[in-house]
């Protein structure tokens, strides 16, 4: 019978926090530096079903329970990146800031269109 590994588990004390932000969701992902994912975590998979997956006591308890799955890697000081424009985002700004870690930078990486989809061809009447 083959033996399997161990999982091994290497201390990262600076990582980087994803917030993706829907109307119907909200998701957060733990990477450390490099981008290799420590945890995750969604308002779905946090017991809440429908539209409830929505509000931001659903993302506030994703991002406890991505963070309770990221304890062993001793995570100190977290850049953030925010994308959408979902209710939980904010909540999920509150709850990394009242967790204890050290938040050393917020950015935006919501993608903006440059100029928008091809307008409809004129009436014809």
């Amino acid at each position: 019978m083959a033996r399997s590994k161990k999982k091994v588990i290497v201390s990262s004390p600076r990582g980087r926090v994803y917030i993706q932000s829907t109307f119907n969701n909200t998701l957060i992902t733990i990477t450390d530096q490099t981008g290799n994912v420590l945890s995750w975590a969604s308002a779905g998979s946090s017991g809440f079903k429908g539209t409830k997956k929505a509000t931001p006591f659903a993302a506030q308890s994703a991002v406890k329970k991505a963070l309770d799955r990221a304890l062993p890697y001793n995570v100190q000081s977290v850049m953030m990146f925010v994308s959408g424009i979902g209710l939980g985002r904010d909540a999920a700004f509150r709850a990394i800031s009242a967790s204890g870690l050290e938040v050393t930078s917020i950015k935006d990486i919501t993608p903006i269109p440059h100029n928008g989809v091809r307008p409809k061809k004129p009436r014809r009447v």
